[in-house]
């Protein structure tokens, strides 16, 4: 049993925890040592052998003897066991992992930037915080409740600073760097503002990760970002979540490249825009916007669909195959995603554009389950034979 060593005739004497700190520390060594049995994500997901040799994984390699457990106090170096432990065998070499050593980092494929020293930083902001103090108007609004904050500046402020790793930490959860760059990871250093102009004069626009719906997106967006007008830039739409075929290939759905400045339409339109198409019953799917910074022109000959091109065999696309096909030249720079589920006018593009049928995805229900049944059914509902009845009546109801 345990805690059959504690004597608990005379409670007031034992030691008590005043805190859980002490407590944790404890539970914490315990959840540490290794057991014989695997936790239900050990079972799920077995750590491959091969990566535990990786760098990065902490590893250790320990002399132990057979029958001791690998402590750090016995974790010495070949040379020095017969010294330290006389007579206590012949040791084995272990690889003890380190649950605490940081894993390999990802391929960062960001365009390169100026750190901004924190002393800098700092001093700037204790300037703008010394002459708010100063401003007497703005203090009579605070103290009125009547002082407007512009949310302009500060979102204007908020993408210079924090906005770039705010969107990267977005789009590692929603699983855009793996899907397309195979785990590579960028930080999207200019901001990419993209919006869907509607009939009524609406802006629908795109973020990190909004709904959008495929009406909305029906029309080419108006895509705006900072440049200069001597730099060459790429604009790219795909879809990963929407292949019918393939699970590993994507749909693209715009591609311009080679475009002067920030003004699309002077670019050079490779693939002509696509309306969003998620087909019924496949759930929310992803739509992204990549932004790439050229460094010269580049000859995308190779990668030209014809016009218009309605065909989905021509318009399977890699992003990663394309990137790697131009690394040399380019850098992801601007990243912008929203999400699309099926509509009625999805109908009319596969029906119209596309000139396919309109494929459907429902879930299949299996047929209710029934033991055989009994020739004398004891303590069953009033109805029981109606569970098998050979007719289709409707059993109104009853199991």
């Amino acid at each position: 049993m345990p805690n059959e060593d504690i004597d608990v005739s005379n409670l007031e004497t034992l030691e008590k925890y005043r805190s859980f700190t002490r407590y944790f520390k404890l539970a914490e060594k315990e959840s540490r040592k290794p057991r014989w049995w695997k936790t239900y994500r050990q079972y799920t997901n077995p750590e491959p052998e091969h990566r535990l040799f990786q760098k990065g994984h902490g590893i250790r390699l320990v002399w132990v003897r057979r029958d001791l457990t690998a402590t750090p106090e016995l974790s010495l170096p070949w040379a020095s066991w017969p010294r330290a432990h006389p007579g206590m065998g012949h040791p084995q070499l272990w690889a003890v992992p380190q649950p605490h050593c940081p894993l390999e980092p990802k391929t960062d494929i960001s365009l390169p930037r100026d750190k901004v020293l924190r002393v800098r930083e700092l001093k700037e902001r204790k300037r703008i915080l010394k002459q708010n103090h100063q401003n007497t108007e703005m203090e009579r609004a605070a103290r009125l409740r009547t002082a407007l904050i512009p949310l302009d500046e500060v979102r204007a402020e908020w993408e210079k600073t924090s906005g770039p790793f705010h969107k990267q930490r977005l789009a590692e959860h929603y699983g855009i760097f793996r899907d397309l760059f195979q785990g590579a990871t960028f930080t999207p250093w200019v901001s990419l503002r993209v919006g869907y102009n509607q009939e009524d004069e609406h802006l629908v626009p795109v973020y990190s990760g909004n709904i959008v719906t495929p009406s909305e997106a029906s029309n080419p967006p108006e895509v705006s970002y900072e440049a200069d007008k001597d730099s060459l830039w790429t604009l790219l739409l795909t879809n990963p979540d929407g292949h019918l075929r393939d699970t590993d290939s994507e749909y693209l759905h715009w591609l311009v490249t080679n475009i002067p400045g920030n003004d699309i339409k002077s670019g050079k339109e490779i693939c002509h825009y696509l309306p969003p198409f998620p087909a019924m019953g496949t759930g929310y799917h992803r739509f992204i916007f990549l932004l790439f910074k050229q460094d010269r022109s580049i000859d995308f000959s190779e990668d030209v669909r014809p016009m218009p091109c309605y065909s989905l065999k021509m318009r399977t696309f890699s992003t990663f195959d394309f990137y790697r096909k131009h690394e040399d030249d380019m850098t992801p720079a601007g990243l912008a995603f929203f999400q699309c589920q099926w509509d009625s006018s999805v109908t009319w593009i596969f029906h119209q554009l596309l000139n396919m049928r309109e494929p459907v995805f429902e879930f299949v229900r299996p047929p209710v389950y029934h033991p055989p049944q009994l020739k004398f059914p004891r303590q069953q509902p009033l109805r029981y034979l109606d569970r098998y009845r050979d007719t289709e009546e409707p059993t109104y109801g009853i199991y």
